[in-house]
């Protein structure tokens, strides 16, 4: 079983930057894929970000690319979230998630992650 606790929420302005951090309990963190997506009021969780085992591969959501950078450091047992140029839309409640190691090159898909964070939530007013 594995926990995930994110943190790094707050209420920015529309350009600004703000960093997501996840920390994983799992001591053999560094064989999952990690994601993070995100809940607007109203609205489907959808995919944002996620990253292979070995960092070696990433995906972005349409939304966030170029603008968003998923990292992770499997000594930490981290994996970090970096939001520039923010904009209104992006305001959610932000999850990591893991996926079983089964799905090492990583995956953009809700169904396929196993483990989730509470959550923190991100504002961005404008």
């Amino acid at each position: 079983q594995m926990q995930l606790v994110e943190s790094g929420g707050g209420l920015v302005q529309a350009g600004d930057s703000l960093r997501l951090s996840c920390t994983s309990s799992a001591r053999n963190f560094a064989a999952y894929p990690m994601g993070w997506f995100r809940q607007s009021p109203g609205k489907e969780r959808e995919f944002v970000a996620a990253m292979s085992w070995s960092g070696n591969t990433t995906y972005y959501s349409d939304s966030v690319k170029g603008r968003f950078t998923i990292s992770r450091d499997n000594g930490k047992r981290t994996v970090d979230l970096q939001m520039n140029s923010l904009k209104p839309e992006d305001t959610a409640v932000y999850f990591c998630a893991a996926a079983p190691p089964v799905y090492y090159t990583g995956t953009i898909y809700e169904r396929e992650y196993e483990y989730w964070g509470q959550g923190t939530q991100v504002t961005v007013s404008s």
